[in-house]
């Protein structure tokens, strides 16, 4: 079912005229009192305007009225401030502003199976009212329950950390991650006419079980991609020293003297502490 225009007009107008009608049929029942079919006509009159009245309703900003008649479903109106529409629609008030919503902390497993905690907001926004209100039970709960259950699916398509062979991780790729998890709950919630304008990660982190042990394994690669790089920094340090002796002809080293200075020079390079030289004063070598 889609939404469709509600027949409404301009409560100010509407209400002036029936103010001008009512004042008339009551002048004219006034006025014809004395005559025997007069009165009745001017009662019915006024009966019908006064019937008309209850026609009148006020809108607030970024609200609709979905109405009824008789069950059948006959329009919605968006227009805000006074309106005046046919008395007998039965009119329900739906709220077309922006919403929050957080879900609660989910366990799930990501994409290698590991254990991770997650929660999501979701920004959304009830697009096509007769959907909202027709096609599902409760609009507000279906957004909660819809969402998590993308939310719970979505987290499973993913790592938790970037590995060789991912493309996109949860927690290094945050802005693909969200739109994948928008598109998720918008493909959910078409159904109940609600617009999803934004969804993104609110908390991720390793369940408690596994938690110290990940963190160890990230320290670890870590700890492995810092000496990878202070081996490579230091390769190349050796490699210009060789170069530079060899070139100003400072001293002629063979092959073994050339193998113990490379390994001096890493373990002066690559060490953690600072090293103690010991001076050689007996000859060259």
């Amino acid at each position: 079912m889609k939404e469709k225009v509600g027949f409404s007009l301009n409560g100010y107008l509407a209400a002036l005229i029936l103010l001008v009608l009512q004042v008339l049929s009551v002048i004219s029942l006034i006025s014809y009192a004395d005559q025997p079919s007069a009165p009745i006509g001017s009662i019915l009159f006024i009966l019908i305007v006064g019937v008309c009245w209850p026609g009148l309703f006020i809108i607030q900003p970024n609200q609709a009225k979905v109405m009824t008649f008789f069950g059948s479903y006959v329009g919605t109106v968006k227009h805000s401030g006074l309106r005046w529409t046919i008395p007998l629609f039965v009119r329900r008030n739906i709220s077309l502003r922006i919403r929050n919503f957080e879900s609660g902390q989910l366990k799930v497993n990501d994409n290698h199976g590991n254990p991770i905690e997650i929660a999501a907001v979701v920004v959304w926004a009830v697009d096509d009212t007769a959907e909202a209100v027709f096609e599902v039970d409760d609009y507000e709960s279906y957004v909660s329950i819809q969402s998590e259950a993308a939310l719970r699916n979505m987290a499973t398509t993913y790592p938790y950390d970037l590995h060789e062979g991912d493309a996109v991780a949860l927690r290094s790729h945050p802005k693909e991650v969200s739109e994948s998890l928008k598109t998720e709950i918008q493909q959910r919630l078409d159904k109940a006419g609600v617009h999803v304008l934004e969804a993104r990660i609110s908390h991720l982190a390793y369940a408690p079980e596994i938690a110290s042990a990940m963190l160890q394994r990230q320290q670890a690669s870590a700890i492995v991609a810092a000496r990878s790089k202070i081996v490579e920094g230091a390769v190349g340090m050796v490699e210009a020293a060789l170069a530079k002796l060899s070139e100003k002809e400072i001293v002629d080293l063979d092959e073994e003297r050339k193998a113990a200075m490379v390994s001096n020079l890493l373990v002066v390079l690559c060490g953690e502490h600072n090293t103690q030289p010991v001076i050689n004063a007996g000859s060259l070598y």
